[in-house]
């Protein structure tokens, strides 16, 4: 311990498209959609996480709700730096500090991400008082919050859809073996549920309400043993312009994201394929363990099992696996260094 180590404070962040969280202490601190509302006439940010949040959809032309990071990556530069900023002042133990301390911090990143675009998140951390900032790829904070022992000399096989991203990584060793990325996930079956919505009943709806009916309805088989309620949804008529209300059962909504839900399972197959036959045998007796948001669509564990003939384990809290991974190898950086993503 160094004289001045009561200076620093250690926090690990998982930047999802989605949501944002921050683990302080070992405790989720922070927990915020990933949503900057901006006046656009004086250009400053009038609010961040849930505040924005409820903003998008409902706002005049002098505010713009913007998503700062897209497919996993930061897209605005500015706005995300002040929304990790006004994220981290949110703490609760910093709060009552006199003056900003220096962080120690670990990121989670996609693993399909560029050299640019991880210099991109690493500059937006040091820009916000980050002393020491280390990357670790989703995939691999995922295996570790699930639980994997993942220094063992061992394949363990693990599919994380977040919010812009589908990660799927197959893991030994302390290392990635071997991986894909794509930019299918939750913002993708959200839009198939807008889609869908106007193709199917002339009913135009907003992100928010797709979201909604995601969450409720959201399936991706039609025959689930325990389906959800039939859900009212509003929106506006496309032929006559009025205000109206539908009635949506579950099995339309898995019509609607099939297409979707079809290239993730062949993003797997993909993977399993290019599998070390060693690795493979190991993959066929543990399983394909699943995290993220989007690893809560009813059913998609048995669709994925049905293709893959391989048990599928969803994780016990997945929206928090990615966070608690990062801040388990925040903790442990002597054993997980190996492990961080930095190429500098």
């Amino acid at each position: 311990m160094g004289f001045f180590d009561f200076l620093t404070e250690d926090i690990a962040i998982d930047l999802g498209t989605a949501n944002t969280l921050i683990v302080h202490n070992g405790k989720v601190v922070v927990d915020s959609p990933s949503i900057v509302a901006r006046d656009r006439s004086t250009g400053k940010i009038i609010a961040v996480g849930k505040e924005a949040a409820m903003m998008q959809g409902k706002t005049h032309e002098n505010i713009k709700t913007i998503r700062p990071l897209k497919d996993g990556v930061i897209a605005d530069f500015d706005a995300s730096e002040k929304m990790i900023s006004m994220f981290i002042k949110e703490i609760p133990a910093l709060k009552k500090r006199w003056f900003a301390p220096s962080l120690r911090m670990v990121i989670c990143i996609p693993s399909g991400i560029t050299e640019v675009e991880m210099r991109a998140v690493k500059d937006s951390a040091e820009r916000v008082n980050g002393k020491e900032v280390y990357l670790i790829h989703e995939p691999m904070a995922a295996a570790i919050g699930i639980g994997v022992d993942i220094m063992q000399p061992k394949g363990n096989m693990i599919v994380d859809i977040g919010g812009g991203t589908t990660e799927i990584a197959v893991i030994a060793l302390g290392g990635i073996v071997c991986d894909k990325s794509v930019k299918i996930a939750g913002d993708v079956f959200t839009n198939d549920i807008v889609y869908y919505m106007r193709t199917q009943h002339n009913l135009y709806v907003g992100e928010r309400t797709a979201e909604k009916i995601k969450i409720q309805i959201g399936a991706a088989t039609e025959d689930l043993e325990v389906p959800p309620e039939e859900m009212s949804v509003q929106g506006r008529d496309l032929l006559t312009g009025k205000p109206k209300e539908v009635k949506i059962g579950y099995r339309e909504i898995a019509k609607a994201l099939d297409k979707s839900i079809l290239r993730v399972e062949d993003a797997v197959m993909e993977t399993l394929s290019q599998t070390p036959p060693e690795l493979a045998a190991d993959i066929y007796n543990t399983g394909i363990y699943l995290a993220g948001g989007g690893s809560m669509l009813r059913g998609l564990d048995k669709r994925l099992s049905q293709k893959t003939d391989l048990p599928v384990y969803i994780a016990e809290d997945p929206l928090r696996a990615v966070v608690r991974g990062t801040g388990l190898t925040l903790k442990n950086l002597d054993k997980y260094k190996s492990v961080l993503a930095n190429k500098y």
